[in-house]
């Protein structure tokens, strides 16, 4: 009797076809799993550093920065990867994985919460339209930054 897999890239190929599907997932989880747990080192470093330096309850600077310097990561990545032909496990161990354990949503989100409840209502619009504008305009820099090393190192 065949014990069902919970998750189903996990489980036995039934064909040769299905395996040839299943195989290169996992080695795409594996590139997935390797920048992600990277990139949340890199963040919690981040966050470390910047708290010790900096009031913690005066703007949350540490989410601020990572998430803007992660938009700018992503940009360079995005850029670079079709210029270096990059392989796509590679681009996913960059961008899904380093960017996305980098960058945290989740804690942006909280931090809104917390400025919210504690009333400091000029910051949280500060820290909303700043993070999505700065977010956005860094990954642009990112790329345009990346294009024009990678254009400059050519010629």
């Amino acid at each position: 009797m065949r014990i069902p897999r919970i998750l189903p890239i996990f489980a036995a190929p039934e064909n040769e076809e299905k395996k040839d599907k299943i195989l290169p997932m996992k080695s795409e989880l594996l590139y997935i799993f390797i920048g992600g747990g990277t990139g949340s080192v890199l963040r919690y470093t981040v966050q470390v550093l910047l708290q010790e330096r900096i009031l913690p309850h005066s703007f949350p600077w540490a989410t601020f920065t990572v998430n803007i310097l992660g938009s700018f990561l992503i940009g360079v990545f995005y850029s670079l990867a079709g210029h270096l032909n990059l392989s796509a496990e590679t681009r996913l161990l960059l961008t899904t994985g380093l960017c996305g354990g980098f960058t945290t949503f989740s804690t942006f989100s909280y931090d809104n919460l917390l400025l919210w409840k504690q009333g400091h209502y000029t910051t949280l619009l500060f820290y909303i339209s700043g993070s999505l504008l700065l977010g956005i305009a860094a990954a642009f820099l990112g790329a345009f930054s990346a294009e024009n090393a990678f254009f400059l190192r050519k010629s």
